[in-house]
């Protein structure tokens, strides 16, 4: 129980409670549940009340299209928390399926112990609902940068500005992206080969370099720090 509450506390979303709250009070509230790689966590039209921190693997969320493609909306890392944009909202249902990429585990308890107060400590339970608003709010900026890659109709558009963003986010101009070449095409909403293709091109024309899922920006300089005049 230790390790897990340790653990538990490095999320963003439950790091303003203590270790005792997190044991004594959350814990016994909870569940650990394990998923097989491809297994589903909840489906489009589900409703999603519970807290889901992934604790170990790594989540796909996807839409399923009217013309039968998958659109990948997002790869989940250990810690991140599963359905975070939908416990908030009126209805709590969801537009699009979780699946389990490689085999996970995922800690879960009833958003109601958040957005309620009387059972957790009452300060740190607003803390994590802060908390919650700055995570929400990073997801509403990850949606609307996507939509700015996606109103770019040339594949080559869609890659270099999907890079300097990462670029720019990061503060330098080598990094690792959270996605393999599979998750990126479907996350471009581009076709895999073609991608593959397109990122030889650059290669060869000196642009970018890569290896894996780790990139190196050649031909970018990045956006100096704005200065401040007193």
């Amino acid at each position: 129980m230790d390790e897990l509450c340790i653990l538990l506390k490095q999320t963003d979303l439950l790091a303003p409670f203590s270790l005792h709250t997190l044991e004594e009070v959350l814990l016994p509230r909870g569940r650990v549940t394990e998923y097989p790689k491809d297994a589903t966590l909840f489906y489009p039209q589900d409703r999603v009340s519970q807290v889901q921190v992934l604790l170990r693997g790594k989540v796909h969320l996807l839409y399923f299209m009217s013309d039968g493609k998958v659109d990948l909306r997002n790869a989940l890392a250990p810690l991140s928390i599963v359905g975070l944009d939908l416990i908030c909202t009126r209805t709590q249902i969801s537009p699009y399926q979780a699946v389990a990429a490689e085999p996970c585990a995922l800690f879960s308890f009833p958003v109601s112990l958040l957005l309620e107060p009387g059972v957790l400590p009452e300060g740190e339970r607003l803390s994590a609902l802060n908390q919650l608003l700055i995570s929400l709010s990073h997801m509403n900026m990850q949606k609307e940068y996507r939509l700015a890659i996606l109103t770019h109709n040339s594949l080559r558009e869609r890659i270099l500005v999907y890079l300097t963003m990462q670029a720019a986010r990061r503060h330098t101009l080598s990094f690792s992206i959270p996605f393999s070449r599979d998750e990126m095409a479907s996350f471009l909403s581009v076709n895999r080969s073609a991608l593959s293709h397109e990122l030889s091109l650059l290669r060869q024309e000196g642009v970018l370099d890569f290896h894996k899922n780790h990139f190196t920006l050649l031909q970018y300089q990045l956006p100096q720090e704005p200065r401040i005049s007193i």
